[in-house]
Parts: C-alpha cells; structure tokens; sequence
C-alpha cells in the first residue's frame, strides 16, 4: 500500500474520532480540512494481504485546530506514523 494512502487513511480516523469526540456527525454546513503532517515515518513496507491497523489520538485542540498521533500497524509492529493537523470549519 502506498504510504501516501496510509497517511490519507490516518487522517480519515482522525476525523472519524473528532466527531465521535464532539458527539456529532458531518453535515453539509461543515468541512474538515487536512492542514499538515509532520514527523512522517515509514519503517516498513505494506504488502497485500497484511492487515492493516490505524490508531489515532487525539494530542491537543486549540482554537478549532485539531493535532493528532497516528500510527499504521501490521501484526503490531508499527509501519508509519505520523503528527496531523486538521480543521473543522463552517461553510456560509
């Protein structure tokens, strides 16, 4: 798997989790925009077939800014992990 879709993956849990956070579900009035990553590691290939985990936390919220950890698994041994950024913002 490519690790550009790996990291996509992750950012897709952490919108997931910042929902379920806020107790709410996206609607038409809002976007969550992808903002940044740092700390991008790949340590090992994903290949077909593997099982892949994601975990995701949430590591603060300022202002509507979101950060996050994530981490890629495959039979517990980290493949990628990264520090997101995401935003939650309302559509006029």
């Amino acid at each position: 798997m490519p690790g550009v879709l790996i990291v996509e993956a992750m950012a897709q849990a952490a919108a997931i989790l910042s929902f379920k956070t806020m107790d709410t579900k996206p609607n038409d009035k809002s976007v969550y925009y992808f903002a940044g990553m740092d700390n991008v590691r790949f340590k090992k290939p994903v290949s077909p077939g593997d099982q892949l985990i994601l975990k995701v936390s949430i590591d603060r919220i300022l202002r509507g800014i979101w950060k996050y950890k994530g981490q890629a698994l495959v039979d517990d041994v980290v493949v990628a992990e990264a520090d997101m950024m995401c935003i939650l913002k309302a559509i006029d």
